[in-house]
C-alpha cells in the first residue's frame, strides 16, 4: 500500500505543476478525474484476487493515455533513459557487434569493424553460449543485449563455437564507449562524383558530414555530390540546421517551429559561413526519410539548392521536447511542429483526427496548401512529406530472395563460404561465379523456405468468391490448370531471379570481409536511385533546368 501513496502522492504534486502551467481552466475535471483514478488504483490494490504489481500498472495506464496521442509523445521509465540516450547520442557501453535469433541460437550478425568484438577476433555466424556465467539459451536477443552491455573498461568473456565445429572457444573482450557513426561511408562513386550516406542525427552529424564534404572536395576532387538521406529517421533539429548551412549562406531561414505555448515558437537560421553554395547535388530520399531528414531535403529544396530524387519522404513534422518527471524518468512529448522556409508544415499524419479504430488520418487533398520554392518559384506543397523533384520507382523483391533472407539462408551460406574461403579481392570487383552460385543452390536442396505468390494468394481468393457464388465447379479445372502455372517453383525461381539472389548473396559474403563499408561499395555499383543522380548530375543542363523549373520531360 505503501507503493500505491507514494505513486499518487506523485500523481496529485503533478497535477499541481500542471494547473499552474495553465490548466486552471480545466481545475475540475483534472481533480475529479485524478481523483477517480486514485480510487480505482486503491481498490484494485486492496481488492484484486492476484497480488498486484502497481509500477506496471500504473505504466499500463500511461502508456494507454499517451497512445491516444501520437506515436512520438512517450513515458521513459529510469530503466529505459539509457536506451533513449542511445537515439540522441549514438553512444553505448558494450562490444560493438549486432545479435539475431536463428531458431533457439543466439548469433553474431556483424561485429562493427574496429570496435571490441572485432578486435577480440568474433565473428559473423558466431553461435553465442554464455555471456560471463550467463547461459543465452532461452533468453530473448534484448535480454542478451543488456549481457553485453555496460560500463566501458569492463570486461566480459563470451563462449561461443562456430559453425561445423562443436569446439567451445572463449573470447575476453573489453567494453568500449561504442558510437555508431551517422555517417557510416563516404566516398568518389564517379570521376567528379562525390557520394556521402547519412543515416542519423545525433550529435556529431554534422561534424562528420562537414569532414566529409572537406575531405571529398579538397582531396579527393569532387566537383558534383551525392547526399543519401533514404532510410534516415532524423533526429537532433541542431544537426539538421548545421547540415544545411553547409550548403547555403549565413543568415537564411532554415526551419520555424510553432506550438501552442510560446515559448515552442522559435526560429532556427544558418549561423556560420557555408562549405560551398555552387556545387550541384541531388539529396536521395524514401519513406524512410522522415523529421530532421525532411528539414535538410525541404530546406535544401526550397531555396532550389539541390535537386530530390527518389520517393516521397514519411512525412514527420512534430518536434518533440523531454520534460523530467519524478523518480528520474522522463516525459518525451510533441510540443510544436516544423514549418520550413517556404512556409509549408510536413506534417502528413493528423493525430487529433482518427477514425473509429484510432488510426490517425492523412491530410485529406482538400486541405493540402500550394507553396512555391524561394528562388525559382516552382510549385511545391505541405501535409505530405517531402516530394521529390524526379520520383523514382519502387523497387521491389521477389518472394524467393525475400524468403531466402527471412530464413537465414543467405546468412547462413556466406557464413559457410567466409569458412571456405580466407580472402575475396575488393567489394567492388567480388562476383559469384556461376559454379559458386550452383553450389548455393546445392546447399538449398535440404533447406525449407515455402513461400506463395502474391499471384497465388489472389487466385485462392478467387476460389473462395467463385464457391460462395457457386461458379468454381464450372471453372475449375482451368482453375487447377493456372494454379499449377502461377504456384513457386523453386528450382527455376532459383534461375529466373537469379540476377538479385546473386546480389544479397554477394552483399552477404563481402560483409564478412570488409564489413559496413564493404556492403555499402557494393551496393552503389547497382543502385538505381544512386545511379540516376551520377546520370542527372552529368547533365547539367537538366539538372538546372529542374531548379529553375523550366525542365518538361520528353514523353
Amino acid at each position: 500500500m505503501n507503493k500505491i501513496k507514494t505513486v499518487l502522492n506523485g500523481l496529485f504534486l503533478s497535477s499541481t505543476v500542471w494547473l499552474s502551467y495553465g490548466f486552471a481552466d480545466n481545475y475540475f475535471e483534472l481533480s475529479k478525474n485524478l481523483d477517480i483514478f486514485s480510487t480505482v488504483i486503491k481498490e484494485l490494490n486492496t481488492y484484486y484476487v492476484d497480488e498486484t504489481k502497481p509500477g506496471e500498472l500504473m505504466k499500463t495506464a500511461i502508456d494507454g493515455m499517451l497512445e491516444s496521442l501520437d506515436p512520438y509523445t512517450n513515458y521513459i521509465p529510469e530503466s529505459q533513459i539509457e536506451d533513449y540516450r542511445f537515439m540522441t547520442t549514438g553512444q553505448y557501453g558494450g562490444i560493438g557487434a549486432l545479435i539475431h535469433k536463428d531458431s533457439d541460437i543466439v548469433v553474431i550478425s556483424e561485429p562493427y569493424e574496429g570496435f571490441p568484438a572485432f578486435k577480440a577476433g568474433l565473428k559473423a555466424g558466431d553461435i553465442q553460449i554464455k555471456v560471463d556465467e550467463n547461459t543465452v539459451e532461452g533468453k530473448s536477443t534484448s535480454e542478451i543485449s543488456s549481457f553485453l552491455k555496460g560500463q566501458p573498461g569492463t570486461p566480459l568473456k563470451i563462449t561461443v563455437k562456430r559453425p561445423r565445429n562443436e569446439e567451445l572457444i572463449i573470447k575476453e573482450v573489453i567494453r568500449e564507449n561504442i558510437k555508431i557513426n551517422d555517417v557510416p561511408f563516404y566516398g568518389m562513386i564517379d570521376k567528379e562524383v562525390g557520394y556521402i550516406r547519412l543515416t542519423g542525427f545525433t550529435q556529431t552529424a554534422s561534424k562528420e558530414f562537414i569532414a566529409a564534404f572537406k575531405d571529398l572536395k579538397e582531396k579527393q576532387g569532387m566537383k558534383r555530390l551525392v547526399f543519401d538521406l533514404r532510410g534516415n529517421g532524423g533526429g537532433l533539429l541542431i544537426e539538421a540546421v548545421n547540415i544545411v548551412n553547409t550548403l547555403i549562406p549565413k543568415g537564411k531561414k532554415v526551419v520555424e517551429t510553432r506550438g501552442k505555448l510560446k515559448k515552442w515558437d522559435a526560429t532556427y537560421a544558418t549561423r556560420n559561413e557555408p562549405l560551398d553554395t555552387q556545387i550541384p547535388v541531388v539529396i536521395l530520399t524514401n519513406g524512410g526519410s522522415a523529421s530532421a531528414s525532411e528539414i535538410v531535403a525541404g530546406t535544401l529544396q526550397d531555396y532550389d539548392r539541390a535537386v530530390i530524387l527518389g520517393k516521397q519522404t514519411f512525412g514527420k513534422g512534430l518536434v518533440q521536447q523531454t520534460r523530467p518527471l519524478s523518480y528520474n524518468a522522463q516525459l518525451k512529448v510533441t510540443v510544436a511542429k516544423y514549418y520550413i522556409p517556404s512556409g509549408r508544415c510536413i506534417q502528413k499524419l493528423d493525430y487529433s483526427n482518427k477514425d473509429e479504430r484510432g488510426k490517425a488520418q492523412t491530410v485529406p487533398d482538400s486541405l493540402i496548401s500550394s507553396f512555391t520554392t524561394l528562388l525559382s518559384k516552382r510549385p511545391v506543397s505541405d501535409g505530405k512529406g517531402i516530394k521529390p523533384d524526379i520520383v523514382t520507382e519502387e523497387e521491389s523483391i521477389s518472394m524467393v530472395a525475400s524468403v531466402l533472407m527471412r530464413k537465414l539462408h543467405i546468412f547462413n551460406y556466406a557464413t559457410t563460404y567466409a569458412l571456405n574461403h580466407d580472402s575475396i579481392v575488393g567489394p567492388k570487383k567480388f562476383k559469384l561465379t556461376e559454379s559458386e552460385y550452383q553450389e548455393f543452390a546445392s546447399y538449398l536442396k535440404d533447406k525449407k523456405y515455402n513461400y506463395s505468390t502474391q499471384s497465388e494468394k489472389l487466385l485462392k481468393k478467387l476460389k473462395e468468391v467463385a464457391e460462395g457464388e457457386k461458379y468454381f465447379n464450372d471453372a475449375e479445372s482451368e482453375y487447377s490448370a493456372l494454379l499449377e502455372k502461377l504456384s513457386p517453383n523453386k528450382e527455376e525461381d532459383l534461375i529466373k531471379f537469379k540476377k538479385e539472389i546473386k546480389l544479397l548473396l554477394e552483399n552477404e559474403i563481402i560483409s564478412r570481409y570488409h564489413y559496413q563499408d564493404g556492403r555499402i561499395q557494393q551496393s552503389l555499383n547497382t543502385d538505381p536511385d544512386v545511379l540516376s543522380a551520377i546520370k542527372l548530375l552529368k547533365n547539367q543542363k537538366k539538372y538546372n533546368e529542374i531548379l529553375a523549373g523550366t525542365f518538361t520531360a520528353k514523353k
